[in-house]
């Protein structure tokens, strides 16, 4: 096992590597800091002088590559590939281009992410595999037939729809909960319910196709027939049969809402007013603040991997088949 861990943390070096090379050229060398500061600074403040002072104040005054003008060592470390991209293997993150902090402010805002995502995630997955056993119980039925037709209904309508008729309904209409807005300790939960369930009601339709094809998948073979055949109820066949062998692509699919337990929903934070990290990626894009969009790509890569391997490892727990060499 610490061997496999091993080998997979290196295979894991090379491909944030790659993803910081391509994340640098497309904002120094697409981009260059002398559009930056353009953007920063306004038409009307435009000079040469002003862009080449922003420059040094925000430290992007130095070669991309190579530094001809140091000595040593330093060519290759007094340069903007060093400063800005490879010191977030350290996690050290820098400042923005406002001069804030990038590293305290993730610290701040990965709690109001986290107390979004987490339930979401929890309820979502409790929800979308209720439902998908339900239709695969009564397969072949009108409920199976209505709730497939729900779903594809659901799948239909824009995200947006449901925020906004979340809003209207729970905050407006019948006042169950504050429309926006966020505010730490016990009273957060009454800016939170909304958000969850509105993120957990978007996503049932899609969701609950996906685990009820796997179901219908698993349903079908063989071990399914002979459980049956002795004797077994439908329902133990189902929830510790069937959900048991289909875990695999549930797992699989569930690595990617690991980032966003961190990062946050962008759109679902912005619509909410909930300071995460979504929110703060979005503003950065608005902002053109390429720092801390540097950093949130970076973030996000490396718990896209992470994700992956505690993946890997959770297929040894629930299917004894897999074997790590």
């Amino acid at each position: 096992m610490l061997n496999y861990l091993i080998r997979r943390i290196l295979y894991a070096i090379p491909i944030l590597l790659g993803v910081n090379l391509l994340t640098f050229a497309l904002f120094f060398m697409v981009n260059t800091p002398d559009d930056m500061a353009r953007i920063h600074l306004g038409v009307k403040h435009v000079t040469a002088d002003s862009i080449s002072r922003w420059k040094i104040e925000h430290g992007y005054d130095k070669p991309l590559f190579f530094n001809e003008k140091a000595v040593g060592a330093a060519r290759a470390a007094d340069t903007l590939f060093v400063e800005k991209s490879l010191k977030l293997f350290a996690l050290d993150f820098g400042a923005a281009d406002d001069g804030r902090d990038i590293a305290r402010e993730i610290k701040t805002r990965m709690w109001p992410s986290l107390a979004i995502a987490l339930p979401t995630f929890l309820v979502g997955l409790l929800a979308y595999i209720s439902f998908a056993l339900l239709l695969v119980f009564f397969r072949g039925t009108r409920l199976d037939t209505a709730g497939v037709v729900l779903c594809v209904a659901l799948m239909s309508i824009s995200g947006l729809f449901y925020v906004i008729g979340g809003q209207y309904l729970m905050g407006k209409l019948w006042h169950w909960f504050p429309i926006s807005g966020y505010q730490p300790g016990l009273d957060a939960w009454k800016f939170l319910v909304m958000p969850v369930l509105v993120s957990a009601v978007a996503s049932i339709g899609d969701s609950t196709r996906f685990y009820r094809s796997l179901f219908f998948e698993e349903i079908a073979k063989d071990y399914v027939r002979t459980a049956r055949a002795k004797g077994l109820s439908e329902l133990r066949v189902l929830f510790r049969h069937v959900l048991g062998n289909a875990m695999i692509p549930i797992l699989t699919g569930v690595v990617v809402v690991i980032p966003r337990l961190f990062m946050g929903s962008l759109i679902i934070e912005s619509f909410f007013g909930i300071p995460g990290l979504g929110s703060y990626t979005i503003d950065a894009i608005q902002a053109q603040d390429f720092a801390i969009v540097r950093s949130m790509v970076f973030l996000g890569s490396l718990l896209y991997i992470l994700g992956l391997v505690l993946t890997d490892i959770s297929y040894t727990l629930v299917d004894p088949r897999v074997r790590l060499e």
